[in-house]
């Protein structure tokens, strides 16, 4: 009784370190963002994004520049003088040397630079909403990825427990052969069964090799023991929850709306394009002429100016773009509209996939039973002669399709659930509570919103360092 007490205890040990080691699906999710590469794409997206600020800033700065220039001139009306030699043809040249610095600021130009800003800074939050959306695909991809290696894994235990079942199935039926209570058919039959279960067995392990492979893509490393999956905590009480929590957070939807408000402001840039615009230049050089009758003259060179102007007419150009402007205003806000049915569609669609995957689950419950119930019932008969081997091997076969069915309506079910999610914007590294270093979407665009210089800024230095730090 000690030996037996003491077997139980030492694999009830193995099995609490079994689950203790296994991989969770939260394992899953945070590999999965510390390692994808779409992830660092989008990022790299948005960072290009926040250099539109930076671009636009710029404009309200003044512009310095130098140029340094060398210059050859000939006078080709040549004159001949008459000498003692004999007569000799003279040409004229000159060469001329310019080093100059210019400045040019814009003034006043009816807010059209400073439009440019907010335009470019609402195009940052709709890409910041564009890089939530690629997290949620990345992170649903991973939950997919994760339920396919356990389906598969778990298909590899049906079949060979199977073959298993089989293997005893024909060794039953060749004693039943052997003292006359069955017939060869009989025999036959079983092996049919078998080889089937067999080449099954080596099925699934490819299915499995495959699906391994697949979760080594979107993880970004191969899969260990995984554990099931956590019970559902976020569950929406009803499809109205559902969608209108989708409706105010959605990135799709977000990322809309700041597109919109983007285009809204191009509108008004548009619209000022007409308008005249005010700037100051100046420079500051010397220039310097050699030519071959004469010494060097250095010549300093400075000017200040301002410049007024706007355009009278260019050719329709002006009214094109206000025109396009407001095109594309339309078409983001019937975008904003469609992105907003399609969402709420989704959500729907979502909802009664998952419905329906709960009820089918609870479904194979019920069918496992039965067929658990038969398949006994049909074994025992079989003994007594009242069933053949086929039955008890049909039998066998319900039971074994009702468990793969089980399997199945698990996968379905959590795939549904994580796709519910993903509808309603909730797949996210913050709102599943991963334990990961979030990409921190401000830390960037703090550094160059104001258009640091790298050589004359201390804010530009740093900014040098981050963007070392990512291996650019």
């Amino acid at each position: 009784m000690r030996k037996i007490k003491t077997t139980l205890l030492a694999c009830a040990a193995a099995l609490a370190v079994t689950a203790a080691s296994a991989e969770t699906l939260t394992d899953t999710l945070v590999s999965a963002y510390n390692n994808s590469n779409l992830l660092e794409q989008n990022r790299a997206v948005l960072r290009a994004a926040d250099e539109d600020v930076a671009i636009a800033v710029s404009a309200l700065r003044p512009i310095f520049a130098y140029s340094a220039s060398r210059s050859y001139f000939w006078d080709l009306d040549t004159d001949v003088i008459q000498t003692a030699a004999g007569r000799v043809r003279e040409n004229s040249q000159s060469i001329t040397n310019t080093l100059e610095l210019t400045a040019q600021m814009s003034l006043f130009e009816f807010g059209r630079n400073r439009l440019a800003v907010e335009a470019a800074k609402e195009a940052v939050l709709a890409a910041r909403q564009a890089l939530v959306a690629q997290e949620q695909d990345v992170l649903f991809s991973a939950v997919q990825a994760y339920t396919q290696v356990r389906q598969a894994a778990a298909f590899v235990d049906l079949r060979r427990n199977n073959v298993r079942v089989l293997e005893e199935e024909l060794r039953a039926a060749n004693d039943r052969f052997d003292v006359g209570e069955v017939t060869r058919t009989d025999v036959a039959q079983a092996e049919a069964f078998l080889a089937s279960a067999q080449a099954s067995l080596v099925a699934a392990n490819g299915d499995l090799e495959t699906a391994r492979e697949a979760f080594n893509l979107a993880v970004g490393r191969y899969p260990g023991d995984l554990a099931p999956p956590p019970a559902f905590s976020n569950r929406p009480a009803s499809l109205q929850a559902a969608r209108d929590v989708a409706v105010r957070g959605h990135p799709a939807i977000r990322q809309q709306q700041f597109l919109v408000s983007a285009q809204e402001v191009n509108v008004d840039i548009a619209q000022r394009e007409i308008l005249p615009a005010l700037s100051a230049t100046g420079s500051i050089g010397y220039s310097d002429s050699a030519q071959s009758s004469n010494t060097n003259d250095l010549e300093p060179v400075a000017s200040v100016g301002i410049e007024f102007g706007g355009p009278i007419y260019r050719g329709g150009q002006i009214n094109a773009l206000y025109r396009r402007a407001v095109a594309q205003l339309e078409q983001n806000r019937a975008g904003l509209l469609q992105t907003t049915l399609n969402v709420q569609e989704r959500v729907g669609f979502a909802w009664a996939n998952f419905q329906v995957a709960i009820a089918s689950l609870e479904a194979t419950e019920r069918q496992i039973e039965a067929s658990q119930v038969a398949f006994e019932g049909t074994r025992e008969e079989a003994t007594l002669g009242a069933r053949t081997t086929l039955d008890v091997l049909n039998a066998e076969q319900d039971l074994l399709d009702a468990r793969g069915s089980r399997i199945e309506a698990l996968t379905v079910e959590q795939d549904a659930y994580y796709f519910l999610l993903s509808t309603m914007g909730l797949l996210t590294a913050d709102d599943l509570g991963l334990d990961v270093v979030a990409y921190d979407e401000n830390a960037y665009y703090e550094k160059v919103r104001t258009a640091p210089s790298v050589v004359t800024s201390e804010q530009g230095i740093k900014l040098d360092k981050v963007l070392k730090a990512l291996g650019k």
